[in-house]
């Protein structure tokens, strides 16, 4: 390697070590980015994918170089390789859920994998997965085995698309109306507009117009695309039939088309993100996105410092220098590593007993852009209104220790500590490695209050035996663990009561009996 006079020789020879360790070990650090994600972050969500063609570009050792050498010499070599990687970093955490929506769009959009499972329909139509989720299903992001999903990328850029359901009786069901930046616009279902059957319109920004008699406002969207997430609640196997038979129901109809017969089209048409040997793949679906789906006006000043470095809306960061480009590359490796971390910290939830209780804002956080890209878009997709649903995270047992596999657990509620929803609670457990259902003899993946032949106590209590081999005497009650691979449980709450909401309602911890 070339010596930099600027170095005195042992600052050259860390530089030196550095540099080839990087080399090395690359692609081994940044696969600890993805080693707790969800499967489905694709390209931007693989920085080890990135690092190794950064290498074979020959641009590793000189991130190293933007990295090390201003520690080492005490001088910055080039500002603008500074500025870009430090404002690259608050850009990709701005922009992070319009990069990872890009990519989601494109993916469930355009490319089939297994659709009794996966998303795939054209715009403007729904996919409804065809059965509950359980082992077999390896894609993590934590799934449930209470509801099946309905899930439609809509385009609004014509006109309002109007979502209709039937009448749905007692079974809970819900519409989350996610807008492009990840934040919730609006719900349709159960518990915001009721049972019964319904036509609702889906409205675009600066829509103004008539609908027909009959048909609903949502409450208008931020950005012209959204993401309709349905969840329709299935009690065990043998409701599935009866649940897709309304699933069958679900309808969504441009404006423009309401009242007419016929085939709509299926258009597939979107963006699609650059090849992943592309190391500005990031950054242009980035821009074409903000294009897209043009951010707020108060959003300005943000917007004019990134545009320094070639992000924003209509812009073409292959233009920028080299030097700027290369501190881009290194910003999207780091950030995707710092969003995990600051996720998995928990630094978002207000802990009690090992549980993690989100922030009220969750779901809709706005211009909270650290907690919108890490704690909603990378962790989720979205993340419901508290008031609709409420996940509650638990890595660790009564007495602060992480969940172990082999490990014999008890939750107990007391008669009067029971979840307090309106709708119902399922818990659950899964392998922290791929946040994947836990495979086990029995095929058990929650118990909740729905469980068939859950037994309570004498005196109204409830205990939940949480452990790798079934309890004698207690199968009903079980829920099996991981005998081999570090685990943790998530405990859903759908209509949770206000002390749910204001975590006034403090669930009792995990104890572990042997």
């Amino acid at each position: 390697m070339r010596r930099d006079p600027g170095r005195s020789e042992q600052a050259q020879r860390f530089f030196d070590a550095t540099a080839s360790h990087l080399r090395r070990d690359l692609p081994a650090f940044t696969a600890r980015v993805v080693a707790d994600g969800r499967a489905a972050w694709g390209t931007v969500r693989h920085p080890e994918a990135l690092a190794a063609r950064a290498r074979k570009l020959s641009l590793a050792v000189p991130m190293v170089r933007q990295a090390v050498g201003p520690i080492l010499t005490g001088h910055v070599r080039d500002w603008r390789a500074e500025y870009a990687y430090t404002a690259g970093l608050q850009a990709f955490i701005y922009g992070f859920p319009y990069i990872y929506n890009a990519q989601l769009r494109h993916d469930w959009v355009t490319q089939p994998r297994n659709p009794d499972v996966v998303p795939y329909a054209a715009v403007n139509h729904f996919w409804h997965a065809a059965r509950l989720l359980d082992e077999a299903y390896r894609d993590g992001g934590c799934p449930n085995t209470d509801t099946l999903y309905s899930l439609a990328w809509v385009d609004l850029r014509d006109g309002p698309v109007i979502l209709s359901h039937p009448d749905m009786g007692k079974r809970y069901f819900t519409f989350e109306i996610m807008a492009f930046t990840s934040d919730n616009v609006d719900y349709v279902g159960q518990r915001t507009t009721g049972a019964g059957g319904g036509d609702y319109a889906l409205i675009g920004p600066g829509w103004r117009g008539d609908l027909p008699a009959g048909v609903k406002p949502t409450q208008p969207s931020p950005t012209p695309w959204v993401l309709v997430l349905g969840r329709t609640l299935v009690d065990g196997p043998s409701d599935v039939p009866a649940a897709k038979d309304l699933q069958a129901k679900y309808r969504l109809t441009p404006l423009s088309r309401w009242g007419k017969p016929g085939a709509r089209s299926q258009r597939r048409n979107v963006y699609a993100p650059p090849s992943k040997t592309d190391l500005l793949s990031p950054w242009k679906s980035l821009n074409a996105m903000l294009a897209e789906n043009p951010p707020p006006p108060r959003h300005a000043v943000v917007l004019g410092q990134l545009a320094r470095i070639g992000i924003g809306p209509g812009l073409d960061v292959e233009q920028q220098p080299t030097t700027v480009k290369q501190g881009l590359t290194r910003a999207a490796l780091v950030g995707m590593e710092m969003l995990k971390q600051q996720f998995l910290s928990g630094d978002w939830a207000t802990t009690v007993n090992g549980w993690r209780y989100p922030p009220a804002r969750e779901g809709r956080f706005g211009d909270d852009f650290l907690s919108r890209a890490a704690d909603q878009s990378m962790a989720g997709i979205t993340a419901n209104d508290p008031a609709e649903a409420v996940y509650l995270v638990n890595f660790d047992d009564a007495n602060g220790t992480k969940l172990a596999p082999e490990g014999t657990y008890e939750l107990h509620f007391d008669a009067d500590q029971a979840p307090p929803v309106d709708a119902f609670w399922s818990l659950s457990a899964y392998t922290s490695e791929d946040m994947n259902l836990i495979p086990n003899p029995a095929h058990r993946y929650s118990v909740g209050d729905r469980t068939p032949g859950l037994k309570r106590e004498d005196d109204g209590g409830l205990t939940i035996y949480l452990e790798p081999q079934s309890p004698d005497g207690h199968e009903t009650n079980w829920l099996p663990t991981s005998a081999h691979h570090a685990w943790f449980v998530i405990l859903r709450l759908y209509r949770p009561r206000s002390e749910v909401v204001d975590a006034t309602w403090k669930c009792p911890g995990i104890a572990r009996v042997t």
